[in-house]
């Protein structure tokens, strides 16, 4: 959600704040700000709105300095405005800026004014700063104050402080939110996700749980949760320095649509041989594991968790082995029932997910067999907390609304699926079915994706609709949730997916000329039953837009729409499915006029609760 950038250099370090909070513009945010510590003591901008708004206003009011933060807000307390944008001051002394939420923010806050301190805005970050402050009356080292002031909070924070008197320096810490060191040639950087850092370092340092770190131009220090000296190591980022260049495309989103044949199969690549799938992905040991296993619990959030879905369809049906998937923000809060050697996956494109990955730590006090992460961010903290790792490899996905990072979960989420069957009972001629189905899937996507002037072409029928139902059975019915999802998420039409078995069981009350339906029809076992389902719709005067695939003799008809997607019926159909629904969603969004990357109210990596 929040971005934060800090630098110290010999430099001034302006520009690379600048810079890193437009390379976390995709996290969401309603406002931007900076601080700087400079020759004229601590001098802070701030703004509502995007960092284009924040890099005009420092053109026309200049900070320069050695040392200084930055940030951009996500809304959580306290409403969008410059008042409560971040960097926050305490005492023209100490500037913070945080991401997270403080829970005990309402005692703090009543102790703070009982003491006489000027609060001046509605966030619980701002209150971090006047107890750091406080804490400099008893130590002037502001390490100690920063250890003393997070042993007064509950919840999630990561916390970048600088402090008038210690110009030489800064202060950082996390707990529950991700934070990490970016290490230059006599200067040093920090932020929330690596990519802000690219244009001025590929070194990092992780912060792990509970760290607090100092940091000066030439040097780190870092200190564990007990307080004990700890050697982070420096790590070469994988990430390339990407301009994040639209392209010929008008939105990211559209390119990263475009860019689903590349990115699957270099998901693909060196994991599969002409018949099989190489089990070595998930670590040497991998295949002993995978025939240890008796059950699967997938844990995910949004997106992510309907590609978990489409999992549990395929893991019980090539596998026979028992499947849940579960969305990550209820299964930290229960009680789940750990069947004896269950592996417990999760899912998160970003990594930072904090249901997600407070349902891996939640794990740790259950025993499961082993902790395996489908993630797309190889330096995330659901990579490096996890007992095992497949990455997506999608590549940097700008769009809020995921497309590509969805898509390659599904295939490695199929990967896995067949390292588990081939561990155990499933026959090696299906697998090497399901082996040339994947090789062929980069091109039958290809194919699909020539489809986009005539998905466009029925964009117009939804583009003034209020609400629309999206239909699909069986391994289907996840992706008429995302589908769903994604004309939710960037039109801000309400959208909801169903079984389509589930039509009479209530959403058919609500079918009528102005509740368009769409529907998704492979040629598979389930088409009969699909189509009385579609049949209902039209009795009731609902208007139809159903994507078919080969075989499927569905004629367009007055009320009914139909595209067929020239593929021919595999395990893999989701994943093929799921491209009109993106391409039709996107040319809806953008025949509304919203704003597609950065749909209102949403972020892209959600890092709070």
């Amino acid at each position: 959600m929040c971005g934060i950038v800090g630098a110290i250099a010999q430099r001034n370090v302006t520009p690379i704040l600048l810079e890193g909070l437009r390379r976390l513009e995709y996290r969401g945010y309603d406002s931007a700000g900076v601080v700087i510590l400079g020759a004229q003591g601590l001098q802070r901008v701030r703004t509502v709105g995007k960092v284009e708004m924040l890099t005009q206003a420092l053109e026309a009011h200049p900070l320069e300095g050695p040392l200084g933060l930055a940030h951009t807000r996500w809304a959580t307390h306290g409403a969008p405005s410059e008042r409560n944008a971040h960097p926050h001051i305490a005492a023209d002394r100490v500037a913070v800026v945080h991401n997270g939420i403080i829970e005990n923010h309402a005692e703090l806050r009543a102790e703070l004014l009982a003491r006489g301190d000027p609060i001046e805005s509605d966030t619980d970050t701002e209150l971090i700063a006047h107890l750091i402050h406080h804490a400099l009356d008893d130590s002037a080292d502001l390490l100690t104050a920063v250890r003393a002031c997070l042993a007064r909070l509950r919840g999630a924070y990561a916390i970048a402080v600088i402090d008038r008197a210690a110009p030489d320096r800064l202060v950082v810490a996390r707990s529950g939110s991700p934070l990490v060191i970016g290490v230059g040639i006599g200067e040093h950087f920090v932020a929330s996700d690596s990519a802000a850092l690219l244009p001025v370092t590929q070194q990092f340092r992780y912060l792990e749980e509970g760290d607090v770190a100092e940091i000066w131009r030439t040097g780190v220090r870092v200190l564990d949760r007990s307080g004990q000296a700890v050697e982070r190591p420096l790590l070469r980022s994988r990430l390339a320095d990407e301009t994040l260049d639209r392209g010929a495309y008008r939105h990211f989103m559209l390119k990263e649509i475009h860019e689903q044949p590349r990115v699957l199969a270099e998901t693909l690549e060196g994991r599969l041989t002409a018949d099989r799938v190489l089990p070595e992905m998930f670590g040497p040991d991998a295949e002993t594991l995978f025939s240890q296993v008796r059950a699967v619990h997938l844990v995910a959030c949004g997106t992510s968790y309907h590609a978990a879905l489409v999992a549990r369809y395929w893991i019980e049906a090539l596998t026979g082995i028992p499947a849940t998937a579960e969305i990550a923000s209820e299964f930290r809060y229960r009680q789940p029932a750990v069947p004896a050697d269950t592996l417990l996956v999760t899912l998160s494109q970003s990594g930072e997910t904090a249901d997600t990955l407070a349902a891996l730590r939640a794990s740790r006090e259950r025993p499961y067999l082993s902790r395996l992460a489908i993630c797309n961010v190889p330096e995330s903290s659901l990579v490096r907390e996890s007992d095992r790792v497949l990455m997506t490899r999608a590549g940097v996905e700008v769009g809020v609304a995921s497309t590509k990072a969805f898509t390659t979960q599904l295939v490695a989420l199929m990967l896995l699926t067949l390292c588990i069957g081939q561990a155990q009972s499933l026959a090696p001629e299906e697998v090497a079915r399901i082996v040339t189905d994947l090789r062929s899937l980069p091109q039958q996507v290809e194919r699909v994706l020539a489809l986009e002037p005539a998905v466009a072409a029925l964009a117009p029928r939804l583009v003034h609709r209020e609400h629309a139902l999206f239909l699909g059975r069986g391994v289907e019915y996840p992706i008429a949730l995302e589908g769903a999802l994604k004309l939710k998420e960037i039109s801000y039409i309400h959208a909801e997916g169903y079984a389509a078995g589930e039509l009479k069981h209530g959403p058919l009350a609500l079918v009528s000329e102005d509740m368009p339906v769409v529907a998704l029809a492979p040629h598979n076992a389930l088409l009969e039953k699909l189509l009385s389902n579609l049949q209902e719709v039209r009795a009731r005067g609902g208007e139809l837009l159903v994507f078919t695939g080969e075989g499927v003799d569905l004629p367009d008809e007055q009320g009914v729409a139909v595209l067929s997607l020239p593929v021919p019926l595999s395990a893999l159909s989701p994943v093929v499915f799921t491209v009109p629904l993106q391409l039709l969603a996107y040319h809806v969004a953008v025949l509304k006029g919203t704003d597609v990357d950065r749909p209102r109210n949403l972020a892209k990596s959600v890092t709070v609760e």
